[in-house]
């Protein structure tokens, strides 16, 4: 049966907002709001700000709740308040009073949010979350431990590694050399024009010359090594020639802040560029990528369609289904070398030490395998000196049954690049993408936590009907 309507929609005054105007205990942004530990960690927060000058700064818990925010609907920082500014419920886990239209605060407030509320506050404020709401099993294994005189390893730590790719072009040195040259022109041009005067000429950059002689190389689909070695070399040339022209014209002042900035990094691009083009080689230390974020680094991961990612490194620890972020770095790194740091932190987190830590083949150095084995831990996989032929059939599904429970972290990291943004960082400052990437495990295991909460209502009200079944 159809029901046909009015096509004359009502007047916004006429419309019903609310069941008698009040919030649903049930809705999720309600549930969050009481499971994030907001008082707790405000003071950390309010350090950042001096208690008489300046305006009024926004509240704790609208800074991280607007990136929450953020994360958890995948918006726009535009998007973001807009979703602010339509939804009561979004607004009350922001922890307004009331409903407002008005926007609380401007899109360009989310970079300062990110810059204040830094990585290893969200880390605390993860780790308190994921605590107090697992905290009756803490309980039970504090009174087990307290009769004994050292606690017996429980649980299972699952570690690994992986990058947060940042939002960049693919980066080609002779990509970057154009992009140098063209930055060059553009700061001569600026300090042409401040220092103007009827004697003085704008200096020759070839800059027509020079797009030319790129673009003949860069358009080939497959362009010959030599070819490519030729066009790299011209604008090698081109770069010095304007530097030089920027050293003979001096006025370095009247460049902005961003201005001298991009200067100092098109200097250090044509030295490692040219050191690369000297002796013929493709890498270098601390080699820059990206000139808007010369923090990037290229990060070789050797897996299947992409060798080489670009953005941060990042090693994550798995254990009760929640995932915590332990180490990020902008340079490559050996993960290996974090699993003494990440069993301590187990401990600490739990009050005892894994039973069982699943890791890939990287971590199963001889340091680790003697560490594993002083603590009474058992590591996942074969050892390194024993060939995989001479297994029993209960090391072979001992070892199979590892790599299966290993398999939920890579899961873990799958969300997290699929259903949230650490498949593209879209921060452009080093600290900002560290607290973007964080905040992405934070709200993760926000909704591990939603979805426990969500289930745990579900049975108890299926629970209550079968009950009034039964009665009745």
């Amino acid at each position: 049966m159809y029901r046909k309507l009015d096509p004359n929609p009502k007047e916004p005054s006429n419309f019903d907002l609310l069941a008698r105007g009040q919030l649903s205990k049930n809705n999720r942004w309600v549930i969050m709001a009481k499971i994030i530990p907001w008082s707790d960690f405000e003071e950390e927060y309010a350090q950042n700000f001096t208690c008489s000058t300046g305006a009024p700064a926004k509240s704790f818990r609208m800074a991280l709740g607007a990136l929450i925010i953020k994360e958890r609907l995948g918006t726009s920082d535009a998007e973001t308040v807009e979703q602010i500014r339509e939804n009561p419920y979004i607004q009350y886990f922001l922890g307004l009073s009331g409903y407002s239209n008005e926007s609380p605060f401007d899109s360009s407030m989310l970079v300062h949010f990110r810059k204040r509320i830094g990585i290893n506050l969200v880390n605390k404020i993860n780790e308190k979350m994921v605590k107090d709401q697992t905290q009756v099993q803490g309980e039970e294994v504090e009174k087990e431990s307290s009769e004994r005189s050292e606690p017996k390893n429980q649980g299972k730590l699952i570690l690994d590694a992986t990058c947060a790719p940042a939002d960049i072009k693919y980066p080609t040195d002779l990509g970057l050399l154009n992009q140098a040259r063209e930055h060059t022109e553009k700061i001569i041009d600026i300090l042409h024009n401040q220092t103007k005067s009827p004697k003085k000429k704008s200096l020759l950059t070839y800059r027509n010359r020079a797009r030319k002689e790129y673009l003949s190389v860069a358009k080939q689909k497959k362009p010959r090594r030599k070819a490519r070695r030729k066009a790299i070399k011209k604008q090698l040339q081109y770069i010095q020639r304007n530097l030089a022209s920027i050293e003979r014209m001096g006025e370095l002042q009247l460049l902005t802040k961003s201005d001298y900035r991009m200067l100092l990094v098109v200097t250090e691009v044509y030295r490692q560029q040219f050191s690369m083009y000297e002796k013929k080689e493709h890498s270098i230390p601390d080699r820059i990528v990206s000139l808007k974020q010369p923090h990037i680094r290229p990060i070789v991961r050797g897996k299947a369609g992409k060798s080489v990612e670009f953005g941060a490194k990042l090693s994550a620890s798995c254990l009760q289904g929640y995932v915590f972020l332990d180490r990020i770095s902008w340079d490559n790194f050996n993960e290996s070398g974090d699993l003494k740091t990440q069993v301590e932190a187990f401990k600490k987190f739990t009050g005892y030490y894994p039973e069982s830590i699943h890791v890939d083949q990287i971590y199963r150095t001889e340091e680790n395998s003697i560490l594993c084995k002083e603590l009474g831990i058992r590591m996942s996989g074969v050892r390194l000196r024993k060939s995989p032929k001479n297994l029993s059939k209960s090391l072979k599904k001992q070892a199979q049954s590892d790599e299966r429970i290993r398999n939920l972290i890579e899961g873990k990291f799958g969300e997290a690049k699929r259903r949230f943004s650490l498949a593209r960082v879209m921060a452009k400052l080093n600290n900002t993408s560290e607290t973007s990437i964080a905040i992405t495990f934070l709200v993760m295991n926000l909704s591990a936590l939603l979805r426990q909460a969500f289930w745990l209502f579900f049975g108890l009200f299926h629970n209550k009907n079968l009950l009034s079944c039964f009665l009745a």
